[in-house]
């Protein structure tokens, strides 16, 4: 039971933090509310999470890179909507 907890906390863990960005999708994606969203924040955490890729890969270790695999897809989508609203409001 003892191998068997950090696996379990682990793997909660990926999913959660992982699952977190499916509400910003889902604000952004149809009604194209990005305004309070920071192009900045997008752009640092879609360059972490492609680094926890990265890391993931070169350690192993694939719920890492799994579950940031999912979550820079995610974030990666909030970040082409920011960059779409950015652009549809400057035209």
């Amino acid at each position: 039971m003892s191998d068997l907890l950090p696996s379990i906390i682990g793997t909660a863990a990926a999913a959660l933090t992982t699952l977190s960005y499916i509400p910003q999708v889902r604000k952004a994606w149809p009604r194209g509310q990005t305004s309070d969203l920071s192009l900045k924040m997008l752009i640092a955490l879609t360059t972490g999470l492609l680094l926890w890729i990265v890391y993931g890969i070169m350690q192993g270790d694939w719920v890492v890179a799994g579950s940031n695999s999912i979550g820079a897809t995610l974030v990666g989508l909030v970040l082409a909507l920011k960059i779409r609203d950015i652009s549809s409001s400057s035209s």
